[in-house]
This record gives C-alpha cells, structure tokens and sequence, in this order.
C-alpha cells in the first residue's frame, strides 16, 4: 500500500515545487518591469532619481556610488561615479563630462539622485544606479533603474488655404498644414468640424531636422462647399499635448448680396445729392457776399463842396 501511495506524493510534490518556481518566476518578472519613467523635454535639464534610505545618516566613505548606462553594446557605460564621497571622473564616458551633478546636501540621507544637464536625444536611454558598501567585502545595497525619455512641443500649426485648384461648380480645394520644432514624430489629423468627420490627408512630410527636432507638412484635398469648416491637429503623444489650427467659410447667399448692392447703391445716390445742394449753397453765399462788397464801395464820381 505504501509503494503504491509513493509514486503519488512525488507527483504532488513536483507539482508544488514547480507551482512555488512559477509564481517566483512571475514576482521577480513583475518587479523587474518596474521601473521609473522620467520625460524631458530637449536642453532641460533633470533628475534621474535614486534614493538609498536607512533611517538615519550615511558614512560616505564607506560607499561607492555608479551611475551607468543599461546597454551592453556601449564601449562607455559611465555616466558619473562617486567614491567615499568625492566624484571620481577618470572612468566618466566623455559624452556626460561636465553634464552631471549631485545633490550635495543631501548626500549623507541617501539621495544620489543625478542632474543630468542640457539633454539631447542621445541621451534617452536606460540608466542604472547602482550603490555599494565596503565593509569586510564589497556588496551591492541599493540597485534602482531610471527610463529616461525625450519630447519637444510642436510650435504652433499654420493652415493655409484654400487654394483654387479648378473653376467648375464643384472645384477641389488644396489646404496645407506645417509645423516644427517637436519631438518624437508627431500624429497628424484633418477633421471635417461640420460633422467632426476624419479626412485623410493627401500628402504628409515628417522631415528630421539639423537639431534633432522633426518638421510636419501635410495637405488635403477636397471638393469645395458653402460652408467649409477644415481643422488640422498635431499631437505629441509623450507630452500629450494636442495642437490645431482651424478655417471657416461661410459663403454670402445671392439674396444677401443684392440687398447690400442695393443698399450701396442708395448710399452712393444719397451721397452725391448732398455733394450738389453743397455746391449750391456755396455759390448763393458767394453771390450774397459780391453783392454786399459792390455796395458798400464808394463811387470814385461822387463830387465834394
């Protein structure tokens, strides 16, 4: 009976083992998944935060501090190093000279954190803090892992348009749409704001700049209506920010437009009619005055005793 319970309590065994491996296997999973995500926008400055706290304060000398890149195809992986409390850059790659800084003050309570200056987009990558304790051996006692991940907002977006591409009853139209300056490439929509209906664009140009930055442009065809109503919107998805330009048309009716004639014509004729009672009056009062001038004149014949 024993024999035959045997082969059972190992199955159940095995069983738990690999149950106890699996869900060790999915905590350190998830923990390796968290991690800091830090955005910056480009030539900010931030802070890549890591903090070693043990309730009380630290003896720096008995600690040495890394900050590295988290990429094994870099021949430099040094981003700043402090060792029993001074900074140390003989091993610093040459990319982050002059560009790191610590919280000094706040050194003996645990904050390594790293000022990460002027950033550019070779600079989004993943960082790796790693502290270590000197004492009877070397041993790691605080490891934390910072994201970092770079935008720029896009200036403003200027829409043109529209351009007259026919003269039919029902001419296609031509709007145009352009902004720069951002960072990472941008989502770009046409709305119909009638019906807030998508359009899909005719042409779109994503054109990497000197800078780093990206430039858009991109333009829409329509057939052309009574009352047009075009937005263009450029979205950042890091920074969610969401730009747009708009037009409106509102085409004046015949009806309208023969009542303002009419009206104008009014204005013309009332106008001129003023002009020609003006001129007459001027002419009366011209006359009046000659008259009173000649009369008031002496004769040159009157004769004196």
């Amino acid at each position: 009976m024993a024999g035959q319970h045997s082969p059972h309590t190992t199955v159940v065994a095995t069983s738990s083992n690999c149950g106890f491996l699996l869900l060790f296997l999915h905590s350190l999973r998830a923990v390796t998944a968290l991690e800091k995500m830090i955005i910056s926008k480009l030539g900010d400055n931030t802070k890549l935060s890591c903090i070693y706290s043990q309730g009380g304060k630290l003896h720096l000398d008995n600690l040495r501090v890394y900050w590295q890149v988290d990429d094994p195809q870099e021949k430099c992986s040094v981003v700043y190093a402090l060792i029993s409390g001074q900074d140390n850059e003989s091993e610093q790659c040459i990319h982050f000279k002059n560009r790191t800084q610590l919280l000094w003050d706040r050194l003996e309570n645990g904050d390594f954190s790293l000022i990460l200056l002027n950033v550019s987009q070779s600079d989004a990558r993943r960082y790796k803090c790693i502290v270590l304790q000197n004492t009877e051996y070397t041993k790691r006692v605080h490891h934390e892992e910072v994201v970092l991940s770079l935008a720029a907002s896009y200036s403003q977006p200027i829409l043109s348009g529209p351009i007259r591409n026919t003269n039919s009853s029902e001419e296609e139209v031509t709007f145009s749409c352009r902004s720069s300056n951002g960072f990472p490439k941008p989502n770009v929509y046409w709305i119909n704001k009638t019906d807030n209906r998508h359009l899909n664009s005719s042409e779109l140009n994503i054109t990497l700049q000197t800078d780093g930055t990206y430039s858009v442009f991109s333009t829409l065809k329509i057939k052309a209506t009574s009352n047009m109503q075009i937005e263009c919107a450029i979205k950042n998805e890091i920074l969610q920010e969401n730009l747009s330009a708009n037009y409106t048309e509102n085409k004046i009716s015949n009806s309208s437009n023969q009542e303002s004639q009419k009206d104008l014509g009014k204005n013309r004729r009332g106008a001129q009619a003023v002009g020609v009672i003006s001129v007459v009056i001027l002419m009366a009062i011209l006359v009046v005055l000659a008259c009173w001038l000649k009369r008031r004149r002496p004769s040159p014949y009157k004769a004196y005793h």
